[in-house]
């Protein structure tokens, strides 16, 4: 091409006539060098005689004004100077290679027209290839050219460029494996500089979307992920901007610059790049086996959370519980750790936006919780089927237990930074997840037992914390049925997560710290307990529900494998249900219920242990002492206070203080005629009868309601007992002609008297009122639902009758083998209203 030259004045410069010129005259103007182009020569200027001493300042001011000045020549300069630099690049010329790339980096600083398009293709083919040479110096030579060319801002877009293998060849460079180590840090930071720059080049030009494509993203995430493996310190990951992120060497520092440029690219991600910006991370670790130890794994997550925008914080979290459904079969090492990576990610997106996942997550959180119990139970199941017991068996189970635990951990935590009205739901929801006895598919065996406390145990973590201004709102009776459905197992574990669930709903003060345990309170004001008056809601929540946990609390005490936890939750729960939601009424209600426990625990009708029956007494005792104050009755105060400092002196086993120790000697038998060591009921009705409470509802005995929880739930209930009792005796019964009372003169004269007929109406009349004043709203409830359907029966046959067609001549319409046939009724026949004869 040296030989070639135009016809222009502006190239050639020749002052002869062009028309006298032939071939010949060509040929020769070719081989000289005043006849060269003008862009050659200002090119060949540039170049010094000895590479050594560097591009000449001067010739490349000139050529930079020539380019300025004729930007029309620029893709000629290009393609002039890419010849150069690959003839050098050949012959091992590597200081004209240099100073080749310095010139065009000054051209590309310079120079920003509409022409730079073409300029730019001979560019990057030049810097392609110093990135195919295997010489180091010319790869970073390359990269260093790239990058300046990436942080120019071309005023037009361009359509056709790619930079695929960019991509390709920056990311070979990120793994370089060569034997000096300090070249090869020199290489991998030249590539991820060059994958940065690639990035920046692209992420912001809509027509370079291709760029977030899997095929590109498989080979850039990886690349920054495989350098960052190498950070010695994994715990300085943080939000964006920390001082963490900067050092003195971090520029040369291949890790801390693969995690500039990850964050770079996540900021940068749209909403629907999100999937295929994740997914590499995923398949990344698993390549790698990264997790377990997952800290890498939460270092990443805790990157990528930190770095994207908000409001697509639920794309990460679908992606990671995708992949978790996908090892679902693994290690329990490997799903712990992929568990934990969620605890991290949904402990950050929880305080942001978390979009619709949230029963996503708890979902496929709750189906692994189940699986995980499913699989240790199978290890239990061979276990004891005689199969040879081997330690990895036992390590196994342990490692599931770590899956579970994992599991609940990020259920709370998820859950505790939901808002309240979310919240709810998610309690709601978790709870249609715990079996419930009675129901089609569960029964009583061990591997239902550990769901329900996985379950519950992930219910307290949601509900600690959690503050409702209602308890019509907080326990509805969807949630409270299955509730208490459970705290009537055979199980103390169960029970005690039940108490724990109720506390953390009902203390909306922070009052149970304040307790601390079951003890004799000498001065409950200097707990400094918090309450509030009570609401017209919580009123009628206590009317509905209220016998319902009095129930629970009174059934619960009797089982004979409480321990001090369970009476310590029990003591709990009585005094937090008297902070929180106890007017007058339900002041009365609980003085019954401590009372009807005294009393059970006195007759012992279902042979109770006796540790068993002080823990009642202590349980009554303690409660009794803690109401007394917080009702600041003094005269309540002092029988109470009374009979406690007997029992200090005669029986100090029905004492909290004690009965709970260790070694607490035990009585035979507990008296019943030593009234001084009991609480008396008509002494505290007598005390509670000038505050104005209803202290007559004290004389009447409270006695759990029976329902069909008892057999449900596979207890001794109150149902059976009676059934056993009615029923036996039935079989022997004699003849119900044999029973018929015999008809005489007495009998008769007693049905004509009508002297006592008033006084026993006004006594009936005496006993409905006393019973609608007294007696549990249940039991009303259920007395007036019986009216009420016998209302209905007797209706159902009047409106029957009513409806039912009168007969006419014309004939009636009856129905026989599904024909109809009309039978005429005769006038005669028929029958008339009185008034209608005349």
């Amino acid at each position: 091409e040296d030989g070639q030259w135009s016809r222009t004045g502006h190239e050639c410069e020749l002052n002869t006539h062009t028309h006298t010129l032939g071939r010949e005259q060509t040929c020769v103007c070719g081989c000289c060098g005043p006849l060269r182009p003008r862009y050659k020569r200002l090119v060949d200027n540039i170049f010094p005689e000895d590479p050594k001493d560097g591009l000449s300042k001067s010739d490349m001011e000139k050529l930079t004004f020539y380019a300025v000045s004729a930007p029309e020549k620029l893709d000629r300069i290009g393609a002039y100077l890419a010849e150069r630099l690959s003839r050098d690049v050949v012959r091992h010329r590597y200081g004209y290679v240099v100073i080749a790339m310095e010139a065009l980096d000054q051209l590309l600083m310079a120079c920003h027209s509409q022409s730079i398009k073409p300029f730019v293709e001979s560019f990057l083919h030049m810097v392609a290839k110093l990135l195919e040479s295997r010489e180091p110096d010319l790869q970073v030579l390359g990269t260093n050219s790239f990058v300046k060319f990436a942080n120019i801002e071309e005023d037009t877009p361009s359509y056709h460029r790619r930079y695929d293998f960019f991509v390709s060849q920056f990311s070979a460079m990120c793994h370089s494996t060569h034997e000096d180590p300090e070249t090869r840090t020199r290489i991998r930071v030249a590539g991820i500089k060059g994958l940065q720059g690639v990035v920046r080049k692209t992420v912001n030009d809509e027509l370079q979307a291709i760029i977030w494509e899997p095929q590109h993203m498989d080979k850039l995430i990886p690349s920054m992920l495989f350098n960052m493996q190498d950070a010695e310190d994994l715990d300085r990951v943080g939000p964006p901007g920390t001082p963490s992120e900067t050092g003195q060497d971090g520029e040369e520092n291949p890790a801390s610059l693969a995690e500039s440029c990850f964050r770079e690219l996540l900021g940068r991600a749209a909403y629907g790049n999100m999937n295929n910006a994740v997914r590499p991370v995923l398949v990344h670790l698993d390549n790698h086996r990264l997790w377990e130890p997952n800290e890498f794994a939460v270092s990443c997550f805790r990157i990528i959370m930190y770095s994207i925008q908000a409001q697509h914080s639920h794309h990460v979290i679908q992606q990671v519980l995708g992949h978790l459904d996908t090892h679902n079969k693994n290690t329990p090492r490997m799903r712990a750790g992929i568990v934990q990576v969620l605890l991290e990610t949904v402990a950050i997106a929880a305080k942001g936006s978390v979009g619709p996942t949230v029963l996503e997550v708890f979902n496929t959180l709750l189906k692994h919780l189940r699986m995980s119990v499913d699989f240790e139970l199978g290890e239990n199941s061979r276990r004891n089927s005689g199969a040879s017991v081997s330690s990895s068996g036992r390590v196994k189970e342990s490692e599931e237990r770590i899956v579970q635990n994992a599991i609940i951990q990020t259920i709370g935590f998820f859950g505790g930074n939901l808002p309240d009205y979310q919240r709810a739901e998610v309690m709601m929801f978790i709870m249609g997840k715990v079996p419930v006895y009675g129901t089609p598919c569960h029964t009583l065996d061990t591997g239902t037992k550990r769901i329900q406390a996985m379950l519950l145990s992930s219910l307290i973590m949601v509900t600690s914390g959690f503050k409702s201004k209602t308890m019509v709102a907080a326990l509805p009776a969807p949630f409270l049925d299955p509730l208490f459905s459970i705290s009537l197992m055979e199980d103390c574990e169960l029970r005690q997560l039940v108490l724990e669930i109720l506390l953390n709903i009902i203390d909306r003060h922070d009052n149970r710290a304040k307790l601390r345990g079951i003890r004799i309170i000498p001065n409950v004001a200097a707990l400094k307990i918090k309450r509030e008056k009570i609401s017209k809601q919580d009123v009628g929540f206590m009317k509905k529900h209220g016998q319902q946990l009095y129930r629970h609390i009174y059934l619960g005490c009797k089982e004979e494998d409480n321990g001090h936890k369970n009476f310590e939750l029990l003591f709990t729960t009585l005094a937090v249900l008297t902070i929180e939601l106890a007017n007058e009424e339900v002041v009365v209600d609980l003085i019954r219920l401590a009372l009807a426990l005294q009393d059970m625990s006195l007759a012992n009708e279902e042979n109770m242990p006796m540790v068993i029956r002080c823990g009642i007494m202590a349980l009554v005792a303690a409660y009794l002492n803690f109401l007394s104050q917080m009702i600041a009755n003094p005269a309540f105060c002092q029988h109470v206070s009374k009979v406690i400092e007997m029992r200090n002196l005669e029986a100090p086993y029905l004492l909290p203080e004690h009965i709970f120790r260790e070694k607490c000697p035990l009585p035979n038998c507990l008296e019943k005629e030593d009234r001084s060591l009991y609480f008396q009921t008509v002494d505290l009705a007598e005390c509670l009868v000038a505050p104005g409470y209803n202290a007559e509802r004290l004389s009447i005995p409270y006695v759990p309601q029976v329902t069909d929880e008892d057999r449900l739930t596979r207890r001794k209930s109150l149902v059976d007992t009676i059934s056993l009792q009615v029923d036996f005796p039935s079989d022997s019964l004699p003849d119900k002609s044999l029973l018929a009372e015999e008809i005489t003169f007495e009998t008769l004269k007693k049905a004509i008297d009508t002297t006592g007929l008033e006084e026993q109406e006004k006594e009936k009349r005496r006993q409905v009122m006393e019973k609608f004043q007294k007696a549990p709203f249940e039991e009303i409830a259920a007395h007036c639902e019986s009216k009420a359907n016998m209302l209905h029966d007797r209706l159902a046959q009047i409106f029957e009758l009513t409806i039912r067609p009168p007969p006419s001549p014309s004939g009636v319409v009856s129905i026989s083998a599904g024909h109809a046939q009309h039978q005429s009724v005769p006038v005669y026949e028929m029958k008339f209203p009185d008034l209608c004869v005349y």
